[in-house]
């Protein structure tokens, strides 16, 4: 089993920035590829980010394309989704996710997933 624990949600005002973190720890994370989901209240759960094991290949949901930049840190099992100009409609929790499959835009082409952090953006 993964457990992934994220941290770093909270309330901004639109326009400013908040970098999120997911840590994984468990059994080996090498060779894990991880992503980043977020649902909000009332809405279906929808892709944001996903990055593949090495960092070299990552992918985006167009609404986040130029603000929002997935990375990560395998000596330290991390992941970081680094929010930069944001948006009301960018409220949501944030959910990891981690799997041995490669990147996928899709929850179920993970196997592990953190429990999320909220992120509030004002107007």
């Amino acid at each position: 089993q993964v457990q992934l624990v994220e941290l770093g949600g909270g309330l901004v005002q639109a326009g400013g920035s908040l970098r999120l973190s997911c840590t994984a720890s468990g059994r080996s994370t090498s060779g894990l590829a991880m992503g980043w989901f977020r649902q909000a209240p009332g809405r279906t759960r929808r892709f944001v980010a996903t990055i593949n094991w090495s960092g070299n290949t990552t992918l985006y949901e167009d609404a986040v394309k130029g603000r929002f930049t997935i990375s990560r840190d395998n000596a330290k099992n991390t992941v970081y989704l680094q929010m930069d100009s944001l948006k009301p409609e960018d409220t949501a929790v944030y959910r990891c996710a981690a799997g041995m499959g490669g990147i996928s835009t899709s929850w179920y082409g993970f196997e592990f997933y953190g429990r999320g952090t909220q992120v509030t953006v004002s107007s």
